[in-house]
């Protein structure tokens, strides 16, 4: 890229910079704020990704390293509130230890391993507590949840954590060479295969009981989605996990389910036309009418898109950024927030977004689609939003003292849900962005 699309494109206005966030006082109840003072200048993407660097390792990384780790019993335990004290948790679920094992190993794989913290170390006690804790072995993949010690409480199959199980196995083998690792996650693949794919119509299944029976009963309680439906979410997922499985494979069998995943949502939750995204859909493809499913994500959009670039890469295809614009065009259309910075949560169609709340997840995935939009070519609209994200979160979604982006504030930043850590909320967004920006348009690793 040339210098000028390293810049922010041509404004005078001021660049916000955050100085510190008191728990009292700001907004009359007891919730962090933050205090923004101006400078004369817009900083440059370089000038950012060397900020966000420095915050990643002095900060973020350490956080988690200090206070999730389950020293006594392996694994992790996430429950932390930057204006509260935080529920303790009572229970380790799947999404959290295999997302916890992603990011750590991520970590140890871009050199951030040292004498006081290792990361890779860090990963290897989710690794362990997963093989003994929440691998069945009797029947193939891994329960919902645990309790602290790692006695099974929740022993159904979801697809959607089992997808994250098999991105954490990669990741986790990448960075240890552990072959055992890719093996576990190669076999969950083929137990998926056996059990979920849905031979008929295309696509996957996604509740089970412990046994592997389909859970298909719209009501039941199924933690994650819908019942009896397919999900644009565990579909993106489950894509994502293919792309890497694949990528550290090169099996046959994957590369011909990254390809019906890739098609999959391409052409049912995430088309060419945004406004036409589905959350569900039925079996066989049909829309699912129940009010509940209506409308649209956008992180989940702008997510897809730069994820579907990256299957193509590896699936090495012609790659599809039209489609890929189509969808950053009208997250930023219709869900940016174009005076303060910030990607709303959800909206309906070609409409304004309904829900303008600010969630961390959705600023991560705007942040690491507009890197791969800017790396792959110049557009004042895209630095313009990326540059305003940037403020907005180091304003508004970032605690100063930790670096740890809060889980909510709202289309103004004032603060609505303060938690740091939680089951759902674990080192896997927002690193994995920050990492990208770094690496996009700053010093690396």
């Amino acid at each position: 890229m040339s210098m000028m699309s390293n810049r922010i494109y041509g404004r005078g206005r001021a660049n916000f910079l955050w100085l510190s966030r008191t728990l009292t006082g700001c907004l009359g109840f007891g919730f962090l704020c933050s205090v923004a003072i101006a400078a004369n200048s817009a900083k440059s993407l370089g000038e950012y990704a060397a900020e966000m660097k420095t915050q990643l390792v002095q900060k973020v990384l350490p956080y988690w390293y200090d206070t999730a780790i389950d020293h006594k019993n392996g694994g992790y335990v996430l429950s932390d509130d930057a204006a509260k004290q935080a529920t303790p948790a009572a229970e380790k679920q799947l999404v959290t230890q295999t997302r916890m094992i992603w990011g750590f190993s991520h970590a140890h794989l871009k050199g951030l391993s040292d004498t006081k913290r290792n990361y890779l170390k860090a990963a290897e006690l989710g690794y362990r507590f997963l093989q003994e804790h929440f691998l069945d072995k009797e029947n193939g993949g891994y329960y919902w949840t645990t309790d602290l010690a790692g006695k099974p409480l929740d022993q159904r199959k979801i697809v959607y954590g089992e997808s994250f199980a098999i991105y954490g196995l990669v990741e986790y083998y990448r960075a240890s060479g552990d072959k055992a690792a890719l093996g576990q996650a190669l076999e969950l693949y083929r137990v998926l295969q056996k059990h979920s794919h849905d031979l008929k119509n295309g696509g996957w299944l996604e509740h089970f009981e412990r046994d592997w029976k389909p859970i298909l009963d719209p009501q039941a309680q199924v933690i994650v989605e819908l019942g009896g439906a397919k999900s644009a979410n565990t579909h993106l997922h489950f894509m994502e996990a293919l792309t890497e499985l694949y990528e550290a494979t090169h099996d046959n069998e994957v590369r011909q389910s990254l390809e019906e995943a890739l098609k999959i949502n391409s052409t049912w939750f995430y088309p060419s036309d945004p406004s036409k995204s589905a959350f569900h859909r039925q079996p066989d493809w049909q829309p699912v009418t129940a009010r509940s499913s209506a409308g649209l994500s956008y992180g989940h959009n702008v997510e897809f898109a730069w994820l579907m670039i990256r299957a193509e890469k590896m699936l090495g295809r012609e790659l599809s950024w039209a489609q890929f614009d189509a969808h950053l065009q009208h997250a930023l259309k219709y869900g940016y927030d174009h005076t303060r910075g910030g990607l709303y949560s959800r909206g309906f169609d070609n409409q304004p977004a309904t829900d303008t709340d600010k969630v961390w997840w959705v600023q991560a995935e705007m942040l690491a689609a507009l890197t791969d939009a800017l790396k792959h070519k110049e557009n004042p609209a895209y630095s313009e939003a990326l540059d305003k994200l940037l403020q907005f979160i180091l304003t508004y979604q970032v605690d100063p003292k930790d670096g740890i982006w809060l889980d909510t504030v709202a289309a103004d930043g004032k603060p609505k849900i303060t938690a740091k850590a939680h089951n759902w909320k674990a080192n896997y967004h927002d690193v994995r962005a920050m990492v990208k920006f770094i690496e996009g348009f700053g010093p690396g690793f």
